[in-house]
């Protein structure tokens, strides 16, 4: 019963964002308004809340409420993006595949490079991110269960890895790195680009008070992508 009137009340705040009948620094109704309004706990809506924050739709402010929040205009370096996202806020269609999906143990130099216990569980997955059509990014990742264990329980159909992460695990650090590759013949297979054809490739590690809870390789076709860092005195 409380996932069906999640379901409504995600939906009825989700739809005007992304149809953008709401644009962005739109007021969302307050938790006690919709708890009133769905007849629920408040509980309940704050979860939902919390869920579409993680996703980056609104922005949560303590005293006055939630509100739209602002897409962003670039591709930020040094945040945690969401392709499925990115593509919806573009009015662009997305989907997925996942081309492989399997559970094993670290190995040796493996756990030693991620910080993690010798033998740990790792979920190991390829996916393919498509937009409009057009294989956008190859992306293969690692998941800690023993950080994230109900991902040994989900299959990542309905929603990418990626996704699926930021709405359910709260991280504490992040790090990137960025390379210029060529595509192999795997690789230039999967993203339909020729042999050799310049790609970005992000390798990102987060990691939740000191436990990593995912290592994600992310290529990119070279000619339709940029990552953008902005940056201040002191490296603000």
């Amino acid at each position: 019963m409380a996932d069906t009137i999640a379901a409504r009340i995600r939906a009825e705040i989700e739809g005007p964002i992304l149809s953008g009948e709401w644009p962005p620094g739109t007021r969302i109704p307050f938790e006690h308004e919709l708890a009133t309004r769905f007849g629920c706990s408040r509980m309940t809506v704050n979860k939902v809340l919390s869920a579409l924050a993680a996703e980056g739709l609104i922005t949560r402010r303590r005293r006055t409420g939630s509100v739209v929040a602002s897409p962003p205009g670039e591709r930020a370096l040094l945040e945690i993006h969401d392709l499925a996202l990115e593509a919806r806020r573009a009015g662009r269609q997305y989907r997925h595949e996942v081309l492989e999906r399997e559970m094993r143990r670290a190995r040796p130099a493996e756990a030693q490079g991620l910080g993690l216990s010798a033998g740990a569980r790792l979920l190991c997955l390829a996916t393919l991110h498509h937009t409009d059509g057009v294989p956008d990014a190859y992306e293969t990742r690692l998941i800690s269960l023993d950080t994230v264990p109900e991902a040994e329980c989900e299959s990542f159909r309905d929603m990418p890895p990626g996704t699926w992460l930021l709405a359910r695990v709260a991280w504490t650090v992040a790090e990137h790195a960025v390379a210029a590759i060529p595509a192999d013949a795997a690789l230039a297979q999967r993203l339909q680009v020729e042999r050799g054809a310049a790609c970005l490739l992000l390798e990102r590690r987060t990691w939740q008070s000191g436990r990593l809870v995912t290592e994600a390789r992310i290529a990119y076709p070279g000619d339709r992508h940029r990552l953008v860092g902005r940056f201040g005195p002191g490296g603000r």
